[in-house]
């Protein structure tokens, strides 16, 4: 059962944190517009965000339930999406799940097996999200712990527009915000199917642990377009 959260203190932490929390319910509208960078020419995707016509790197994250391809921001947020993609590069990702699906929020993996053990990972990155772009629906950002320089290899793609996620300062962990750090430009019918997968608690986590695994089978990076 989803239950609300007055403080957005409490929300953040529960809801992007690595240790297990329950659901919660999201606000926001189902689709958004980010601003581009000054003088980028742009154009639309099919999550309706705005996409600078000079394309950055794209990775194909090769589910179970279909392919997500995400174009990366490296002028945005250079560390988080070099992280990224070593990652990738190591094949750290391949046979991870998405261990937490929340309707109407977000889904998030790029850690655990599917009997939810948890991979050893790189030392932590800092946070990137002081980076003027928007949680909106179809971004995807770097999870992280209650301390706003823990990300390592998790990663969340919103469902719908999360400007609660976004920084607004440095004075407060959960003011710190959430990194974007790329966007998906095809497979948002696949995050849509994924966001409707049942869910529930298992091992550490309280809730929203798919019942059947949502496996990223290989996060695959694609060749560079032809100029």
């Amino acid at each position: 059962m989803r239950h609300r959260v007055s403080a957005l203190s409490a929300f953040l932490a529960c809801a992007l944190a690595l240790s297990a929390c329950g659901k919660h319910e999201a606000g926001g509208a189902k689709s958004g517009t980010a601003a581009a960078s000054p003088g980028a020419a742009s154009t639309a995707t099919e999550t309706g965000i705005p996409v600078a016509t000079q394309a950055g790197p794209r990775v194909d994250l090769h589910t179970n339930m279909g392919d997500i391809v995400v174009e990366l921001y490296p002028d945005k947020a250079p560390r988080t999406v070099e992280n990224f993609l070593t990652y990738a590069r190591e094949g750290y990702y391949n046979g991870t799940i998405f261990h937490r699906v929340i309707d109407d929020l977000l889904i998030q993996g790029g850690a655990y097996t599917p009997d939810l053990q948890k991979k050893p990972a790189h030392a932590p990155i800092g946070n990137e999200a002081n980076n003027g772009l928007s949680n909106q629906r179809g971004t995807i950002s770097a999870a992280r712990g209650r301390t706003a320089a823990s990300e390592t290899s998790e990663f969340f793609i919103n469902l719908v527009d999360n400007p609660r996620f976004d920084y607004t300062s440095d004075a407060h962990e959960d003011t710190a915000g959430y990194a974007v750090f790329g966007k998906v430009v095809s497979g948002m019918d696949v995050v849509d199917k994924i966001r409707r997968v049942q869910t529930h608690p298992q091992g550490k986590f309280t809730a929203d642990v798919p019942v059947a695994p949502v496996i990223v089978e290989k996060v695959e990076i694609l060749p560079a377009a032809s100029p």
